[in-house]
């Protein structure tokens, strides 16, 4: 097995009925984070993550092996044979905001995942900063960086079309840089959140701060 058949494939497009056993596992918060530390960084053993979490060895152990009953994870190529190696199976996992309203348990899915991307930007920020002034990331990526917010009116097709424009453009930088040795990952996490009209006033966030190059 080489490199290339260790690295996550495709996209796996979850359904709320189909999948709803699989969408119950992927819910806990543990889960998520394994999850996305081995699409992020690769095949690892349940040691290796259990350092980059926190958590116990025989914790993280556990639930890599609930995220392969349900195929989101699977064995690697072991290194020395005395540890088993896991993988992520896809590159991306995705659905359809709708359908996953439906039923209790696809809306319970959802909320744990957008609260995972909200902890995972906060990482992501702390992680930038140490990277900024320890040298691990040089300062010409100091004015491209930053994170930035706007309030928009737009009609649902608008905002559709908006998020739709910002993946494709981000899959094709991503396949134009792909053999850049200056390319770096880049943490780009999309809020789209539309607010009802009548909020009261403590309720409305007008603020429209953008950091970096207009």
């Amino acid at each position: 097995m080489n490199q290339r058949d260790l690295s996550p494939q495709g996209n796996r497009v979850l359904d709320p009925e189909r999948d709803a056993a699989a969408l119950k596992a992927l819910t806990h918060p543990l889960r998520i984070e394994l999850l996305g530390l081995l699409r992020q960084h690769g095949p690892a053993t349940a040691s290796e993550l259990a350092t980059r979490t926190g958590e116990s060895s025989a914790s993280a152990s556990y639930h890599l092996r609930v995220l392969a009953k349900y195929a989101f994870v699977a064995e690697a190529e072991h290194r020395d044979g005395r540890e088993r190696r896991w993988r992520a199976v896809h590159a991306l996992t995705s659905w359809n905001n709708e359908e996953m309203r439906a039923t209790p348990h696809s809306r319970a899915f959802l909320d744990a995942i957008r609260r995972a991307q909200v902890e995972h930007l906060e990482r992501a920020l702390v992680q930038y900063e140490e990277d900024l002034a320890t040298g691990r990331i040089g300062p010409q990526w100091v004015e491209p960086s930053g994170v930035e917010d706007s309030m928009p009116r737009l009609t649902p097709e608008s905002l559709g079309e908006l998020r739709q424009a910002i993946q494709d453009k981000a899959a094709e930088l991503a396949v134009r840089d792909e053999a850049d040795p200056r390319a770096e990952r880049v943490t780009l996490i999309l809020a789209a959140l539309p607010r009802a009209s009548g909020n009261s006033p403590k309720d409305e966030d007008t603020s429209a701060l953008s950091e970096g190059a207009p």
